[in-house]
């Protein structure tokens, strides 16, 4: 175990000074790529925060639906290559379900202020099966 700060707090830190303090003194180009560099820090803190348990459990539904087992980067490339052989469709119990929970774990990390994402999760909570927009 790291002593404190974590890696988590010490990207925060450094996405809040690029927000805070760099950005406003900044201007053109390099104020865009502050702004990006920003966004990139929160995308990783938020994939810290988040990918173990998403890819837990994406690997999980993967051995579920494919009744194999393998490395989640085996079970993804073994998943595609049965959709794409026609073993494996929409009408495919538990596929649309995974691929509807994987796509909504990647959008946590990299865009939970997409308002689709946002939408559909408001979906779920209220008891309606989300919808893409």
């Amino acid at each position: 175990m790291q002593d404190p700060p974590s890696a988590r707090e010490l990207i925060r830190a450094v996405a809040e000074f690029l927000r805070v303090h760099a950005m406003p003194e900044l201007t053109g180009h390099t104020a865009f790529h502050a702004r990006v560099a920003a966004n990139v820090l929160d995308i990783v803190e938020r994939e810290l925060a988040l990918a173990g348990e998403a890819n837990a459990a994406e690997h999980a539904r993967l051995r579920m639906l494919l009744g194999s087992d393998g490395t989640l980067e085996e079970l993804n490339r073994r998943l595609c290559e049965r959709i794409e052989a026609g073993e494996l469709g929409e009408a495919t119990p538990g596929l649309a379900d995974h691929l509807w929970a994987t796509t909504l774990a990647k959008l946590a990390i990299d865009q939970p202020g997409y308002s689709a994402y946002r939408r559909a999760l408001a979906s779920a909570e209220g008891g309606a099966p989300p919808t893409a927009a």
